[in-house]
């Protein structure tokens, strides 16, 4: 398919304007969601400290980041519908307080079962950060800016992962856990203040329909946005890519990274610290090249995704396998440039869930898509953790669980190209019929 065609299928009537207001505001969209992965990703270089701080073993380690993402996985759809029915403002704002008030009572808890409820509380708020700026990018920037978008949000997470690994990291070993965490939650007041006087749910003029023009309201309208939403193929589709290629470098980052770095490989905590952040760098940088890509070739949506799933699992095994004690540097160095791919390619998947779904089940279609990576995050976690016990830290054979969830995921995902394709091509057809028949 053509870029132009792909323009022209993309443009609807009625599409936003975008422009530098539409900039501004959902810049302020996006500043919620940076801190929002400040604060998810804060553990990540923490993990040791915590540990010591709450004197508990690798599996009781990863049930911080387990919950939370459990928590995170179980709003996705809940969150979709609340966008759809409520708007992002509302949504966000909810989001704002409670991830602020988790990463405080992250800072101040005494015990582990505190600091536990904490981090579920905090994931809740983050829950309802991603699909709320998707939505805002979908008001306020016309449909072929689309993947574009979606992209620059990522960028803005993975510029909040930046953030915890540099600027966190050393606030910890200056200043203490409690100082370091509780300092940190002041930046949600600050997001919340840009939001209260600056965000809009849409430009003027081009108001979503009000929702008591909306069939329904209760279980009966919920459970058929969810049906119609999982119904569609690109919806799935787009939930197994995502599910696929996010969680390697989600579990890299969120908790394993470090110590397999540093227990596993032998580097120093600074070394360590220098490849979690190429991580972040690489995924910033290709981000942006993947966004221009499929902006301008659709058609280049499953290939990068799937590279991007055979270049992380061939990385990962040529790690895991090399038959010195440690692996070389330069390999260690290749290995965290390549997990960088991991996050925009899981921004694939709403490309294929966005075309696939009105605006009005736009925020549920994306739920249902975040949960993919989230779920397979959650699972990773856990099976390190369980590993690392049951082996006695035996990092090979822990880190051997992602082989499996890529192995499902791309099944799934070769099952479901065809039918996704050929639903998309139908909807591009009709798309085209309405817009000839549309009155000048």
């Amino acid at each position: 398919m053509t870029t132009g065609a792909m323009a022209g299928a993309a443009r609807l009537p009625g599409d936003p304007p975008g422009g530098r207001r539409a900039v501004l505001v959902w810049s302020v969209g996006v500043s919620v969601y940076f801190v929002a992965v400040i604060f998810r990703t804060s553990l990540g270089v923490a993990g040791l400290d915590a540990a010591d701080r709450f004197h508990v073993n690798a599996s009781a380690l990863s049930t911080f980041s387990i919950l939370q993402l459990l928590v995170y996985a179980g709003m996705q759809i809940p969150v979709g519908l609340m966008v759809d029915r409520l708007g992002t403002k509302k949504v966000l704002t909810l989001g704002v307080v409670l991830f602020t008030l988790g990463q405080l009572g992250f800072a101040l808890s005494p015990s582990y079962g505190m600091a536990l409820a904490s981090r579920a509380l905090l994931g809740c708020g983050d829950a309802m950060t991603f699909i709320s700026v998707l939505r805002l990018g979908t008001r306020w920037f016309p449909a072929r800016r689309g993947p574009m978008v979606a992209q620059l949000a990522g960028l803005a997470g993975m510029a909040g992962n930046l953030v915890s690994t540099l600027v966190l990291a050393r606030l910890l070993h200056e200043v203490g856990w409690t100082t370091a965490f509780a300092g940190s939650s002041l930046a949600g007041v600050v997001v919340l203040v840009l939001m209260t006087l600056f965000l809009k749910d849409h430009p003027e003029g081009h108001e979503p329909e009000p929702p008591a023009a909306r069939p329904g309201g209760g279980p009966g309208f919920v459970r058929e946005q969810i049906a119609l939403s999982w119904r569609e193929p690109g919806t799935r589709l787009g939930l197994w890519v995502h599910f696929t290629t996010q969680f390697p470098a989600m579990v890299f980052l969120l908790l394993w990274g470090l110590p397999f770095l540093v227990e596993a490989q032998g580097l120093s905590r600074g070394a360590a610290g220098d490849l979690l952040t190429l991580v972040v760098l690489a995924n910033m940088a290709v981000g942006l090249v993947y966004g221009q890509v499929v902006a301008r070739h659709h058609t280049a949506r499953l290939p990068l995704a799937l590279g991007t799933v055979a270049a992380t699992a061939l990385l990962w095994a040529a790690t895991l396998s090399y038959p010195a004690a440690h692996a070389p540097l330069w390999l260690l160095v290749v290995l965290c440039a390549v997990l960088g791919a991991c996050g925009p390619a899981s921004m694939i998947g709403f490309d294929f869930a966005r075309p696939a779904n009105p605006p009005e089940r736009q925020g549920t279609a994306s739920g249902i898509t975040n949960m993919g990576g989230f779920i397979a995050s959650m699972t990773t976690l856990f099976a390190v953790g369980v590993l690392l016990d049951a082996t006695g830290d035996n990092y090979r054979i822990a880190f051997s669980a992602v082989f499996v969830l890529q192995a499902l995921g791309v099944s799934q995902i070769l099952r479901l190209r065809k039918l996704a394709a050929r639903r998309e091509r139908e909807r591009l057809v009709a798309s085209r019929v309405e817009t000839v028949h549309v009155p000048a």
